[in-house]
This record gives C-alpha cells, sequence and structure tokens, in this order.
C-alpha cells in the first residue's frame, strides 16, 4: 500500500510539475509574440507616419518644385526603411527570399569596408584579415553585407563609437557546439568580428539573438540586427556564436558553408528592346491584388502590355497555351503552392529563351 501510494504521489506530482512547465512556456511564447507585435507595430508606425505626413504636405497647392522633390525623396526613403525592416524580420523567421551566388567572402568584405568605415566612424580603427586563399560560399550577397553591416554596427555602439574592431575571414573544419548543439563537421567560412567594447552580461548573452531584444536607450535600435544575422546565418547553412565577458568586448563569429570557386560561364546575351517597354509583353506573376494591379498599371504606362497570373499555376498555363507572345516573365518570390524560385527554374528549363526577372 505504501508503495502504491508513493507511486501515486510522483505521478500526481509529475503531471503537476509538466502541467506547470507547459504553462510557463506558453506564457513565454505569448510574452515572444508581444514583443514582436508592438516593436514591430511601433517601428511601422514611425515608418507611416513620415509617409502620410510627406503625402499630405503633396496636396497643398502651389508647392515648390524644391519642396515636392524633397517630399517625394522622403517618401522613397522611407519605403526603403520599411522594406529593410520587413527584410530583417523574414530573415529572422528564414522565410527571407535568398537569392544566393557563389561569392569571394574576403572580396565581399573588402568592397564594403569603406561603408562599415563611414558607419562606424572616424574614431574606430577596423582591422581586415583576409587569407590568401579565396574562401567561396553560396549566399544572398545583399543579405551578407547586411550582416556584415549590423554586426560592425552592434561592435559600434557596444564601444560607444570609439575602440577597434578586428574583422577576420578563416576557413575552418567544423562548426562548434553552440547553443546546446553539438559540433557539426563540415567545410565552412568564419567570419569573426571582435570589438573592444564593454562586453555582454552572462545573463543577456542568451537573449542577444532574439528579435527586439536590445540593450539600447529607446530610438536607438530595433533589436532587429542580431536577429537578422541569427536568420541570415541559419536560412544559409550555417550558425553564428558569440564570445564575451563584461569589460573585455565581444567576438562573434558568423559560419558559412564553404563551396568551391564557381565556374565560369558564358554571359547571356542582353534582351533588346525590353527595357524601354515598346509595346513588349510581360507576364506578370503576383498573388496580391493590390500588388498586381500597381504593377501591371506601372508597366502599362512605361509601355508594357501586360497579362496577368495570380499565382505559378495560373502563369504556366498562360505559357503553356501561347508562350510565344511573352517577351518576359516578371514574378513575385513568396506565394502561396509554387513559388516564385521553383516557378523561374520550371520556366528556365521548359522555356530556355523566355527571360524572366
Amino acid at each position: 500500500m505504501l508503495a502504491a501510494s508513493l507511486e501515486q504521489q510522483v505521478a500526481e506530482r509529475t503531471s503537476a510539475l509538466q502541467t506547470a512547465e507547459d504553462a510557463l512556456r506558453q506564457s513565454q511564447k505569448m510574452e515572444a509574440v508581444g514583443q514582436l507585435t508592438g516593436g514591430v507595430a511601433h517601428d511601422f508606425n514611425n515608418l507611416l507616419t513620415v509617409i502620410q505626413s510627406a503625402t499630405d504636405l503633396l496636396k497643398r497647392p502651389g508647392l515648390s518644385d524644391e519642396r515636392r522633390e524633397r517630399y517625394i525623396d522622403a517618401i522613397s526613403d522611407t519605403a526603403d526603411r520599411a522594406a529593410k525592416l520587413t527584410g530583417q524580420l523574414l530573415a529572422f523567421a528564414r522565410r527571407q527570399a535568398l537569392k544566393p551566388e557563389v561569392i569571394d567572402v574576403g572580396q565581399s568584405l573588402h568592397v564594403i569596408s569603406d561603408m562599415l568605415r563611414t558607419l562606424t566612424g572616424s574614431r574606430i580603427v577596423i582591422a581586415i584579415d583576409v587569407p590568401d586563399k579565396p574562401c567561396f560560399t553560396n549566399v544572398d550577397p545583399s543579405q551578407l553585407d547586411t550582416a556584415l553591416v549590423n554586426m560592425a554596427v552592434n561592435a559600434r555602439d557596444a564601444m560607444n563609437g570609439a575602440g577597434n574592431i578586428a574583422i577576420a575571414v578563416r576557413a575552418v573544419p567544423a562548426i562548434p557546439a553552440v547553443r546546446a548543439h553539438p559540433a557539426v563537421a563540415g567545410r565552412y567560412v568564419a567570419i569573426s568580428i571582435r570589438d573592444t567594447g564593454i562586453g555582454i552580461d552572462p545573463d543577456q548573452i542568451e537573449r542577444i539573438f532574439e528579435p527586439f531584444f536590445t540593450t539600447k536607450g529607446v530610438g536607438q535600435g530595433t533589436g532587429l540586427g542580431l536577429s537578422q544575422v541569427f536568420g541570415f546565418a541559419k536560412q544559409s547553412g550555417g550558425d553564428i556564436t558569440v564570445e564575451s565577458s563584461p569589460g573585455q568586448g565581444a567576438t562573434f563569429t558568423l559560419y558559412l558553408p564553404q563551396v568551391d570557386p564557381p565556374t565560369v560561364q558564358a554571359t547571356e546575351p542582353p534582351v533588346e528592346g525590353v527595357a524601354d517597354g515598346h509595346g513588349a509583353c510581360v507576364l506578370v506573376v503576383e498573388d496580391n491584388i493590390e500588388v498586381g494591379t500597381f504593377t501591371t498599371q506601372s508597366l502599362a504606362e512605361l509601355g508594357y502590355v501586360t497579362v496577368w497570373a495570380a499565382n505559378a499555376q495560373d502563369a504556366l498555363a498562360e505559357l503553356a497555351h501561347d508562350a510565344a507572345r511573352f517577351d518576359v516573365v516578371f514574378s513575385d518570390v513568396v506565394m502561396p503552392g509554387m513559388n516564385g524560385v521553383a516557378l523561374a527554374k520550371t520556366i528556365r528549363r521548359d522555356y530556355p529563351d523566355l527571360p524572366w526577372c
């Protein structure tokens, strides 16, 4: 009887602990969703305020050409910032539509080195160390540049605008064990960024890649920079690690799969007569009604003839009916069902002479 009673008590205790753990996890999920929603709403409201204000000002009569140009530029710049914010969210969620290319990491780093020095300021010395032998990886170049910029800006802020940043590129045989995951053997390119800043507290280092987590003051950062790097690394088949102690600076290392050098391919001949319209026929593939309407109207104003397909399946049906009438296919990337990347591969296979973008 005693053994049975103890067994029942243990079972009840285990069940109660499991219930409590489930409730805690659900609470943490809801807190994360709240942080994400609140952060996105706050940032987008700021962007929309600029756009709405500039639009209202454009409606005023008697505007000078200089003011009209200024307001239009404000709308354009703010829309670019909104697109960047969306891209960071998609990168963290690993839903970013990446366009990978085989690139030399060292060369890419040298290309943006001047921009990094401009962003970090004259009081920060940046040293770049790349190996003599090129290290190639197959990633989206623009997303890699964004990741490097985010890491460099994070290092700058950790040093209050003065100090040293050392960036090094190396070929390594594995990703070390990180965040309870075992080491992963393979060919990787490691890009490390080391700063001489204030370092990271141990209780914060586990949260450093969470979206909207930031130690900066209000208005000084969205908390999306490092989460973009994390999402980009994961979506590209790599990872990111951080080593730091308070007062000792920090080292962030981005790991990306290493690949063989690219083979030389013949340059495709340019498409003549399409860039300026002149009645060229465009197959527009877009599932969003507002975007599709605006795109087809814009192309029509530029002198193109358009046929709008709401998804990839409809687009393939249009091509199967009469592919010869189209001069180019202009497609969205993220769509339900077959996405734009898969559609492009199908078009390239079945209609190799038909350009797409």
